[in-house]
C-alpha cells in the first residue's frame, strides 16, 4: 500500500487549519467599504474646502470694491492693490463682468480724487479690468468712461507727473483693448505725439531743456504709441512713415537710456511695419541711421552707467540688424506644455505691454486667458488634468542631471578653446 502523505504542521503533527467562514468575509467587505466611504468623504472634503475658499477670496474680493469709494486714501490704496494682485494672477470674468460698472466707479474716483500713487494704481487696474473683460461691448463701456479722465489728466500739464506717467501707459493699453473706431485710435496716437515730440532734437543740433520725470512721461507716450501703431492700417502707416520716420532718429541723442532704447525700438517697428506694407520701401537717409545705431550698438563711453550701456548695445544690436537686414531676433516663451515665438517686433511690442500690467502672471494668462491667447493666435485655452501635468514634467534629479552634463560639456569646450590661445607676451 502506498504511504500516506505526511501533513503539515509543527512537529510533524497536523495543522489546525480553520476554513474561511461567512464572519470572516463580512468583516472584509466591510474593511473595503469602510475604505471606500473614507476616500469618497475625503474627495467631498476637499471639494467643500475648495469651495469655502473660493466663497472667502469672493467675499475679499468685495471688501476690496467697495473699499475703492473709502473716504481713508490708505484704505482704498489697500483696496487698488488687492484687486490688481487678484486680477494679474486669475481669471476672474464671471466675477468682475457682473460687477465692472462698480469697479469702473471706484476707478473714476480714485483718477480723480486721489494723488501720485493712487492714481497710478487705479490707471493700472483699468488695464487689468479691460485684460480680464477682453475685447468687447463690456470693456467698450469701461473705456467709454474712463478715456476721457484719462486724456485729461494727461494733458494737464500741473497734473501730478507719475500720474501722467501712468495715464499715458495705461491709455495706450485700454484703447487697444476697448477701442472699437480706428479714428479714435489716430485721435489717441495724435495727443501721443503731441508730448513726445517735444523731446526732439531740434533741426539746429539744440536739445529741448526737459526734466527726467518729464522724459519719463515722453518714453511712456512714444510706446504706447508704437503700441498702437501695430492696428493701423496700411495707408496711414505710410503716413505715419513719411512723418516720423525721418524725425525719430532725433530721440537717438537722448541723455536718457530708456529713451533711446524706446525710439531705436519704434523705428525698428516702424521699418518692419512699412516693408510689409511695401517691400520696396527705400530711406532717404539710410547711411545716417545706420551709423548712430552702429555707433549705440558698440557704445564705449564712460560716464555712463555699465548696466546702462549693456542694455542699450543688447538693444542697439538687433536694431540695427532689423534695419540693415529686415531681421528679428526671435525669442521662445513657454508656458505650461505650450510655447509661443515672439518672431516680430510687433509681437514684442503687444507682449512687453501686456507683462508689464500682468507681471509675473502673464504665464497663466497665456495659458487661461481667451482674450490674450486671441492676440497671440494661440487659440482656445488647453485643458488638461494635473496628472497628465505632472507626468509631462522632469523630474528634480533629471533637471538636476542634465544641468550637471551641460557643465561639464560647456567647461570642456572652454578649457579646449583656451589651451589654444597663445601667449603673445612670449614672442
Amino acid at each position: 500500500m502506498p504511504r500516506a502523505k505526511k501533513r503539515s504542521g509543527r512537529g510533524g503533527q497536523q495543522g489546525n487549519v480553520q476554513p474561511f467562514s461567512d464572519e470572516d468575509s463580512s468583516i472584509e467587505t466591510l474593511s473595503h467599504c469602510s475604505s471606500l466611504s473614507e476616500r469618497t468623504s475625503a474627495a467631498e472634503e476637499a471639494g467643500e474646502s475648495e469651495e469655502m475658499a473660493q466663497e472667502d477670496f469672493q467675499y475679499k474680493l468685495k471688501g476690496y470694491i467697495d473699499s475703492t469709494v473709502d473716504k481713508s486714501a490708505k484704505t482704498r490704496q489697500g483696496a487698488l492693490d488687492g484687486l490688481k494682485t487678484a486680477m494679474a494672477t486669475k481669471i476672474l470674468y464671471e466675477f468682475i463682468s457682473e460687477r465692472r460698472m462698480t469697479i469702473t466707479d471706484g476707478i473714476e474716483r480714485c483718477l480723480k480724487k486721489g494723488k501720485g500713487v493712487e492714481q497710478c494704481a487705479a490707471a493700472s487696474l483699468a488695464c487689468l479690468l479691460c485684460i480680464q473683460l477682453g475685447s468687447g461691448i463690456e470693456s467698450e463701456e469701461v473705456f467709454k468712461t474712463l478715456k476721457p479722465v484719462f486724456k485729461t489728466i494727461l494733458n494737464d500739464g500741473a497734473a501730478n507727473i507719475q500720474a501722467r506717467q501712468a495715464c499715458a501707459t495705461s491709455l495706450g493699453l485700454c484703447t487697444l483693448v476697448a477701442e472699437d473706431d480706428i479714428m479714435d485710435v489716430y485721435a489717441t496716437m495724435e495727443c501721443f505725439e503731441s508730448l513726445f515730440t517735444h523731446s526732439y532734437v531740434r533741426e539746429d543740433g539744440s536739445r529741448p531743456s526737459v526734466n527726467p520725470q518729464t522724459t519719463h512721461l515722453h518714453t511712456n507716450a512714444l510706446l504706447s504709441w508704437a503700441l498702437l501703431l501695430t492696428i493701423c492700417t496700411s495707408s496711414h502707416i505710410r503716413d505715419i512713415a513719411q512723418k516720423h520716420l525721418a524725425k525719430l532718429p532725433r530721440l537717438l541723442e537722448n541723455d536718457d537710456v530708456n529713451m533711446r532704447i524706446a525710439a531705436g525700438e519704434t523705428i525698428a517697428l516702424l521699418f518692419e511695419l512699412i516693408r510689409d506694407v511695401d517691400p520696396e520701401f527705400d530711406y532717404d537717409d539710410w547711411e545716417s541711421l545706420c551709423e548712430k545705431l552702429n555707433a549705440l550698438a558698440t557704445d564705449c563711453n564712460k560716464h555712463r552707467a555699465k548696466n546702462d550701456k549693456r542694455k542699450q548695445r543688447s538693444v542697439f544690436r538687433d536694431v540695427l540688424k532689423a534695419v540693415e537686414e529686415g531681421d528679428f531676433q526671435s525669442e521662445t516663451i513657454r508656458f505650461g506644455t505650450e510655447r509661443m515665438v515672439i518672431d516680430s517686433w510687433v509681437r514684442k511690442r503687444t507682449y512687453d505691454t501686456f507683462r508689464e500690467f500682468v507681471g509675473s502672471g502673464m504665464n497663466y494668462h497665456l495659458q487661461a486667458n481667451e482674450f490674450i491667447r486671441d492676440v497671440f493666435e494661440l487659440g482656445p485655452p488647453m485643458l488638461i488634468d494635473s496628472a497628465a501635468l505632472k507626468a509631462m514634467k522632469s523630474s528634480r534629479l533629471e533637471r538636476h542631471l542634465y544641468n550637471a552634463a551641460a557643465f561639464k560639456a560647456r567647461t570642456k569646450a572652454r578649457n579646449k578653446f583656451r589651451d589654444k590661445r597663445v601667449d603673445v607676451g612670449e614672442f
